[in-house]
């Protein structure tokens, strides 16, 4: 399956209208019910770099220094043309480009159906290399754009490449199964898929001391509890609040991908001091993906379960005022079901009751 947009990749990353469609059948008919049905289903706004007058700081906003812009823009400066079909109220039909007057609908025809660029053929080509060479099914991320007023030549780039890792083992975890006793976590929203066991440590942040301003402080503290696990061959399970690599403390832990690394588990959890939405998309949970670490989001407002003093309960290895460190004499259970998203974790025996 590919995916595309006008604009800035974000319109993907965070679910926006997009086009998608199989690069083995790249005419097929789109699935809706008619032409007029994809007017409510076709992206209107596309984001971009604003090269204008910089706005007022906003440290909360990722978007600072971004814009959303309509599709006349788009028209206007001739990207539109090789991407849009128009739509013919009186037909009741679409023709791809944008040369009559109506209503335009993204669709990509003037790529993959008149061909105006090989784009399809350079997407299967870059698939059977990049799989060919890393030896397993891919993922490939690329951009195209235009010149000045829609002209030719269009460059391709292609930005990365990682394994598509695809975990086939069943696992069953029903809405119902989140109500269950005993549970020491449990979401409704879930990334992986699979069964984790084995895991007798907890790095978590301390609900009780935390606040944004503190971020920068429990990443440090949570980095240096990352690398003592790794010496010693410890995967654990790892709770925090807001987002994970934020790079702004105030909606996140900011750390790196390396300083979290040993962790098999991973929860974004929410307080109402840290109360954001959260982060999946970003490339920092493609690695999570590629090397099957399991990511639960936990939201204090909603009917998700984690059980904090159940936490509390447990024997310490190290532990601050910000983050807590703690080892169990019996394994934890991680159960995600890929399939409703929904994902729990179980004490395999009675500790700290």
């Amino acid at each position: 399956v590919a995916i595309l947009a006008l604009g800035l990749g974000k319109t993907i990353v965070d679910g926006g209208l997009v086009w998608s469609y199989s690069p083995a059948w790249p005419r097929a008919a789109p699935p809706f019910a008619s032409p007029r049905d994809m007017l409510d289903h076709t992206q209107t706004e596309f984001w971009a770099v604003n090269m204008g007058k910089p706005p007022a700081y906003d440290p909360i906003r990722e978007t600072e220094y971004l814009l959303q812009a309509g599709l006349p823009d788009a028209e206007r400066d001739g990207t539109l043309r090789c991407l849009a079909s128009t739509y013919d109220a009186d037909a009741d039909r679409l023709t791809p480009g944008i040369a009559r007057p109506g209503p335009r609908i993204v669709t990509f025809a003037p790529l993959l159906v008149h061909e105006v660029a090989p784009l399809n053929a350079v997407v299967r080509r870059l698939l059977a290399d990049s799989e060919h060479a890393l030896g397993d099914k891919v993922e490939i991320e690329f951009a195209v754009t235009f010149g000045g007023d829609g002209a030719f030549p269009i460059r391709f780039g292609f930005l990365q490449v990682r394994p598509l890792v695809v975990s086939h083992e069943l696992v069953a975890v029903e809405p119902a199964d989140l109500r269950a006793d005993g549970l020491v976590l449990a979401s409704r929203n879930v990334m992986g898929n699979g069964v984790v066991g084995g895991l007798r440590d907890i790095v978590y942040a301390r609900p009780e001391g935390f606040e944004p301003r503190l971020s920068r402080r429990v990443g440090a503290e949570i980095a240096a509890r990352n690398d003592a696990l790794l010496a010693e061959g410890r995967p654990f399970l790892l709770i925090g609040f807001g987002r994970w690599g934020s790079a702004d403390p105030s909606l996140g832990i900011p750390v790196v991908w390396g300083q979290i690394c040993g962790a098999k588990v991973i929860v974004e959890a929410t307080l109402p001091a840290m109360n954001v939405d959260p982060s999946q998309g970003s490339h920092f949970f493609h690695n999570m993906s590629s090397f099957q670490v399991s990511y639960f989001c936990v939201r204090h407002d909603g009917d998700e379960r984690l059980d904090w003093a159940w936490l509390a309960r447990q024997r310490a290895v190290t532990e601050t005022d910000l983050v807590r460190h703690v080892r169990l004499d019996a394994p934890l259970l991680v159960k995600v079901d890929g399939r409703t998203g929904c994902g729990v974790v179980r004490a395999t025996a009675a500790q700290g009751d």
